[in-house]
């Protein structure tokens, strides 16, 4: 009888530790490290080898206080980013002016510089969310822009880059993207009244073969891109749509052509860590228009 209480006692006793262990295992500070690693473990793509999805700045190992996406940490971003007590900044495009952020390309820039001091001053972790958030199935980024432009139910069960739109014309759709993505401005190649019901969408800097097949098929009138050489994408469209063939481009910018996929990326966040306060911050366009006099 007293081995019987002797055996329970010490069961409870480790019953008691594992619970503990248990609590303060489910209650410890979420990391830097730890909140990239659920995060890229959510999207069910895997890196791929020289990724630049990598810390461009700061300890991984500090205590994630908040998280803010961004398309890209501008000097404002990360403002306001200090200011709302969001310390983890997930940016799509880079910190440092290059696509591999590598700042010996500047060396000692002042600019570059004092982006750098800032961000060691307030103990931010700036992490890039850019392959894997692409790679994603479906794709993070146009998820995001499809939303912004409510596009899904005119998408292409074949290609999620081609959609099928209720008839409208070239000015129209322009000037409808422009209202829908909040754009100054935009460039637009192609005759103002040719009917469109065939759009291709692809954000970013696509390049120029992509941007150029897209054109060449029967099934697309008018490619939205974000952003092109001005010697290569935007001068086959000019000389295809002085031919005379049903064939136009649109160019939203880099920036506005992406964004709405961070913003989505936001969203997205909650669900993966939740309990973190999570926020979108706009990067906005780099442009302005001057008004004509």
């Amino acid at each position: 009888m007293i081995m019987q209480k002797t055996f329970v006692t010490v069961m409870l006793t480790i019953s008691a530790v594992s619970l503990s262990l248990s609590a303060q295992t489910s209650s410890a500070p979420l990391t830097a490290a730890d909140a990239i690693k659920r995060i890229i473990a959510a999207t069910g793509a895997t890196p791929p080898p020289g990724t630049v999805d990598t810390i461009k700045a700061g300890d991984p190992n500090t205590v994630v206080t908040g998280i803010a996406t961004t398309f890209l940490d501008t000097w404002q971003v990360l403002e306001k980013a200090v200011a709302d007590h969001k310390n983890l900044v997930i940016t799509h495009e880079p910190t440092f002016y290059n696509h591999p952020d590598d700042m010996t390309v500047l060396g000692d820039d002042p600019v570059q510089a004092q982006k750098l001091a800032y961000i060691k001053e307030h103990h931010l972790v700036v992490w890039r969310f850019h392959d894997t958030w692409h790679l994603r199935k479906p794709d993070g980024i146009l998820e995001g822009v499809i939303d912004e432009f409510g596009w899904k139910p005119y998408q292409s069960s074949a290609d999620p880059h081609l959609f099928t739109l209720p008839q409208t014309t070239l000015t129209q759709l322009a000037a409808t993207l422009r209202a829908k993505a909040g754009s100054r401005l935009m460039r637009v190649i192609g005759d103002p009244n040719m009917p469109v019901t065939q759009v291709a969408l692809l954000p970013g800097a696509s390049g120029l073969t992509r941007q150029v097949k897209m054109l060449e098929r029967d099934d697309v009138q008018v490619l939205v891109a974000g952003e092109a050489a001005e010697w290569e994408t935007v001068e086959y469209a000019r000389d295809a749509a002085a031919q005379g063939r049903h064939k136009a481009l649109i160019l939203l910018g880099h920036e506005v052509s992406e964004e709405a996929g961070m913003r989505y990326c936001a969203e997205w966040l909650k669900s993966v860590l939740p309990g973190v306060p999570i926020e979108y911050i706009r990067a906005g366009e780099p442009f302005w228009m001057p008004s004509a006099k």
